[in-house]
């Protein structure tokens, strides 16, 4: 149900000499949509939480259009995007069998606007990103290469939902375990590609700049599970304006300078204590620190949720920093910075989110989470996929492996 606020000034001006009158200005007004489940003594609903209300929520089932048994369907990556012309919110959910785009505009009506298949067969492992109102999607599909769809389609779907086809498919690589973009550049970088190619499942360097028409320029001879690629505006003066590369390697975090796509300059690499298997991560905005995550410490050696922070001011020599510990034994899986929040989709205790206002001084600490997976915190790979907390209005899209799409938002 929705609550909606008018607040009317009507102020009618009469000027004599003129022999005038101001109209009044259109009434402004504000809209409050009243969540599914507020965060009630700890729950929504079903689902612990603390600080986060459930907006909505849409089954794997209901996102489907691929007539996929609902028994093997399962969750993955996710990612949004915001129609610049109406500023509609658009959640995009990987599923094994395709991306499902949802707009969440209005989350008291969520509609599965399209539905666009898999290149070729389902796979556990699909991966969602944007570029300039293009979608663009791996996975670890055999042979499926780079689908590239045009999101400004979904403003003219009166029928929904709509089966998509993309674009155009890049087909210069097979498969992928994750993409990588660079939007100030409108570079895409593919990651964990086969390991027998040219760059052994290293970061392919692809030009994005028109969409349909994308370009191989290279890539980097060293496999990256997952990546970061920015524009560099830190406090390493020395690489201001360039573009630089975060590889999650497995064993180790590699920084490359990716500037010069026919000459790739490695700068550095650092590792850890008790590696298992370095997975992703994420800068803070003013790009000194670096927040990683380790995806089987937990599981092989055991303990609390832990993030590993680097000190990444001098890219040439990264330090090691601190460790966080969370609050259960869940594994984590992607985290992402906005602000003075970490987000951590944190598999089967959900999305945390983390204070890191005062991580200079080796100290943060959790103040919310949202957990979408009720049947425990323990150490395995079910639940929170991912998590999407970048839309203006405030809501966070979580992908579940397990159940589908969760939006949620602060409680007020």
């Amino acid at each position: 149900m929705k609550k909606i606020f008018f607040f009317l000034s009507l102020i009618i001006v009469f000027s004599c000499s003129e022999n005038k009158i101001s109209f009044p200005q259109e009434a402004e007004q504000e809209v409050v949509i009243d969540p599914l489940f507020a965060c009630e003594n700890g729950l929504a609903d079903q689902y612990p939480c603390s600080g986060y209300d459930l907006m909505t929520y849409i089954s794997l089932a209901d996102l489907d259009l691929s007539n996929t048994d609902p028994a093997n369907l399962s969750g993955c990556d996710s990612w949004g995007w915001t129609d610049p012309t109406n500023q509609k919110e658009y959640a995009l959910v990987a599923l094994n069998s395709g991306v499902s785009f949802v707009d969440i505009t209005d989350t008291s009506k969520p509609i599965v606007v399209g539905f666009l298949p898999t290149a070729t067969v389902n796979s556990s492992w699909r991966d969602v990103k944007v570029y300039n109102n293009y979608a663009f999607v791996v996975s670890e599909a055999r042979d499926h290469g780079m689908q590239v769809l045009d999101l400004t389609k979904l403003r003219n779907i009166t029928n929904p939902p709509q089966l998509l086809s993309a674009n155009t498919t890049y087909t210069g690589f097979g498969s992928a375990h994750n993409i990588v973009i660079n939007e100030s550049k409108g570079y895409a970088y593919p990651v964990g590609t086969t390991r027998s190619g040219t760059y052994k499942g290293g970061p392919l360097f692809i030009n994005i700049q028109d969409p349909l028409n994308p370009i191989d320029e290279g890539g980097f001879l060293n496999y990256s599970h997952d990546a970061q690629v920015v524009t560099y505006s830190g406090p390493d003066l020395e690489h201001n304006g360039k573009e630089i590369l975060i590889g999650s390697n497995e064993t180790e975090i590699v920084i490359v300078d990716v500037s010069d796509k026919s000459n790739p300059i490695r700068l550095s690499s650092i590792s850890y204590n008790n590696v298992r298997y370095t997975h992703q991560g994420w800068f803070t905005d003013d790009m000194r620190y670096f927040l990683l995550g380790d995806e089987l410490d937990e599981i092989r050696i055991g303990g609390n949720t832990r993030t590993i922070i680097f000190d990444f001011s001098d890219l040439d020599n990264p330090t090691f920093q601190s460790e966080y510990l969370g609050l259960t034994e869940a594994i984590d899986h992607n985290g992402y910075v906005k602000g003075n929040t970490f987000f951590l989709a944190n598999y089967t205790a959900g999305v945390r989110m983390i204070d890191i206002s005062n991580i200079a001084n080796s100290s943060i600490q959790e103040t919310g989470f949202f957990d979408t997976y009720p049947l425990g915190n323990t150490a395995a790979f079910e639940g929170a996929w991912n998590v999407y907390p970048y839309f203006e209005s405030g809501n966070i899209v979580i992908s579940d492996i397990n159940s589908g799409l969760f939006v949620i938002k602060k409680s007020e």
